[in-house]
């Protein structure tokens, strides 16, 4: 007995996505903290400099490819956390923020190693050029609308 193997579309993309993503949540609500906060924190955490509040919402934004108002707001919200801190022009991570990114990090951990344990590396190579290439195209597609 042959079993094909599923062809890669936009929906098993779509449900990988969201249920890699819904583990993640049920982590990062037990801490407060929503999806999209956790991504323009993240990107705060891991820039090799300091950025200033355009430059990490821009960046933010190109990640979860939403509007400038909702990351403003997850902004001012992890200051208001004091997650992120105001140190001149630039929005830095509290080491309160770090250790949440951490933490969340160190519970998900072992739930994203079952997730992935057993893939053979050629199978996980071959779905990286796919992702990388669907992401690129999707973010030329984008860019056309938004001209």
């Amino acid at each position: 007995m042959t079993t094909t193997a599923p062809v890669a579309d936009a929906r098993a993309l779509g449900l990988a996505h969201y249920a890699a993503r819904g583990l993640l949540e049920h982590f990062l609500a037990a801490h407060g903290l929503t999806f999209e906060r956790q991504v323009a924190l993240r990107v705060a955490v891991t820039a090799e400099a300091p950025l200033t509040p355009d430059e990490l919402a821009t960046r933010a934004r190109g990640a979860l490819k939403s509007g400038p108002d909702a990351v403003r707001a997850d902004l001012d919200r992890l200051v208001a956390e004091r997650l992120l801190v105001a140190d001149g022009p630039h929005l830095r991570p509290t080491d309160a923020g770090r250790e949440l990114l951490a933490a969340v990090g160190a519970e998900v951990a072992p739930h994203a190693a079952r997730v992935w344990d057993g893939i053979p590396a050629a199978d996980l190579a071959a779905a990286g050029r796919v992702l990388a290439l669907v992401t690129e195209r999707a973010e030329a597609e984008l860019r056309l609308l938004a001209a």
